[in-house]
């Protein structure tokens, strides 16, 4: 039997499409690096040039390019900011299929023959994205995703490229021979057939079939399959998001949050019967404001089970008040007259469930929707802000060490907790952290000022903290952060004190003085 035959595929790639989705700008991008868990994940072309690549630590990449910005990267916005492209290719192209933000895929039946060829398809679909300002989009036509996706990435490579590459039927093998094995994304596999001589993918395909799958198993039979451009996956199209988008206009500005909030609970209403219409809840949530300049203020709000009207209705509000705040606090004129006026507010779903998954039981909530309406009802009074939720962080200071996140939004933890972290406190931790440090006075004998010296020697024993005797103490133990970098750079000494109403304390010494971290119970 022979090989199933692969189908033809246009891929469309968007070069560096996490960097574009945080900065919310076109390419070329300043030098800029998104980091996730202390690693660079994605950087832009400006900072390749400087020797920044994925996958260094944090630290490495700083030393590379010192000037270099670093933003955390958040997968969930690079999702949030593909999907009107996504909507943009279904327009012309029904069935279009999402491998990941920044590259999509489609096949090249229908699209080919209604523009009359697979070359005047890719120009047509590069054209369209153009006008909407993805003119950095790159168009790969092949035997399968795999080798398309690969044709989309070459097809940028040369400055008098047209933007598209076209890979003739039959040729996806001698196309794909002379790459090298890291194409695959397996960096064990390419590591292992590296040491056996093995360097490209020409020579991955020329094994066998079946000593590779006696040898790898069925996931290394798969990779040995896409080196042979044999990709016989089938796309799975996504179907159109049905319109839940609801506007509300205002003919004269309005300037008032409680006024706004209230004209649009008729918009919140509609939103919900919309929703309700297409049997699905809303868990992601995006609201536009529109001010009387026409500058457009955007926000999107997530949920822990869905929204309802009035929680719609509240985000409203807390948005209108976090934009105030910010104009208010803003230091030139223009800024704060941003909030003088709204005239339009555009409430759109983002991420939708399907409601039967949302349905109160038989009798009755459970402890957790309980839990859940109680916590809604304290932030609506207090804001949004009022209610937070704790998530490990890795650091060193206590307060490094904890994410603290309005309820209902998904945390963003930008330091592995999981990584190790030297000079970290070891269980058991202090039940108290004082956020910011709070300043205390830590002495001697007779107020005697202790010094610590290089090598941790004490010119004292701590005997006072404030106003209380120490009854016991340990430590030193030293702290040192990015003493590479002067502006970041963080050094002390680290004690716990024991005083004589048996109150715990973690204590840091530093060039400005005595610090509380934190107070055990």
């Amino acid at each position: 039997m022979g090989e199933p035959s692969a189908m033809r595929m246009h891929v469309l790639w968007f070069p560096d499409w996490p960097l574009r989705a945080a900065l919310g700008t076109a390419p070329p991008h300043p030098p800029t690096a998104l980091v996730q868990g202390g690693v660079v994940t994605a950087c832009t072309q400006s900072a390749r040039t400087h020797g920044v690549r994925v996958g260094q630590r944090r630290r490495l990449a700083q030393s590379a390019m010192p000037s270099l910005r670093m933003l955390p990267h958040d997968t969930t916005q690079d999702e949030r900011a593909f999907l009107p492209v996504l909507r943009l290719i279904e327009a012309h192209a029904p069935g279009v299929h999402l491998l990941r933000p920044g590259l999509a895929a489609l096949r090249s039946r229908g699209i080919s023959r209604y523009h009359g060829g697979e070359e005047r398809a890719a120009e047509a679909l590069r054209a369209v994205l153009g006008e909407a300002g993805y003119a950095e989009t790159r168009v790969g036509v092949a035997d399968g995703m795999f080798t398309a996706e690969l044709a989309a990435r070459a097809a940028g490579a040369g400055g008098e490229s047209p933007g598209w590459a076209v890979i003739p039927p039959g040729e996806a093998a001698a196309f794909l021979a002379p790459l090298p094995l890291q194409v695959l994304d397996e960096p064990e596999l390419a590591d292992l057939l590296r040491r056996l001589g093995i360097s490209t993918l020409g020579e991955f395909a020329g094994l066998g079939v079946t000593a590779v799958r006696e040898r790898f198993g069925e996931h290394g039979a798969r990779l040995h399959a896409l080196a042979r451009g044999a990709d016989s996956r089938p796309p799975t199209p996504r179907p159109p998001d049905p319109q839940l988008a609801r506007e509300a206009g205002f003919e004269t500005p309005l300037g008032q949050s409680d006024q706004i909030a209230f004209a649009v609970r008729q918009t919140a209403d509609a939103v919900l019967l919309a929703l309700a219409d297409a049997s699905v809840v809303c868990t992601e949530v995006r609201i536009d404001l529109t001010d009387d300049d026409g500058a457009v203020f955007s926000r999107t709000w997530l949920h822990p089970t869905c929204f309802d009207a009035g929680d719609l209705v509240d985000r409203v509000r807390w948005q209108l008040e976090s934009l105030a705040s910010a104009s208010a606090s803003a230091e030139d004129a223009d800024a704060a007259h941003a909030f003088r006026g709204i005239v339009g507010v555009r409430i759109a779903p983002v991420a939708v469930d399907d409601a039967a998954h949302h349905q109160p039981g038989l009798f009755g909530s459970g402890t957790d929707e309980r839990l859940h309406h109680a916590v809604s009802r304290v932030q609506t009074l207090l804001g949004h802000q009022g209610v937070v939720t704790a998530a490990m962080s890795g650091g060193r200071l206590l307060a490094d060490r904890q994410v603290l996140t309005p309820w209902g939004e998904r945390p963003i933890v930008e330091r592995d907790p999981a990584q190790p972290w030297p000079g970290s406190l070891p269980d058991p931790l202090p039940s108290e952290v004082f956020t910011p440090l709070r300043p205390v006075r830590v002495t001697g004998v007779g107020g005697a000022a202790i010094r610590i010296g290089e090598r941790g020697e004490l010119s004292c024993p701590p005997a006072l903290i404030d106003d209380s005797e120490v009854i016991g103490w340990a430590g030193p133990w030293p702290v040192h952060e990015h003493r590479w970098d002067a502006a970041r750079s963080r050094s002390g000494h680290r004690f716990q004190l024991l005083d004589v109403r048996h109150r715990a304390w973690l204590v840091l010494h530093s060039d400005d003085g005595w610090w509380a971290e934190g107070r055990y119970r």
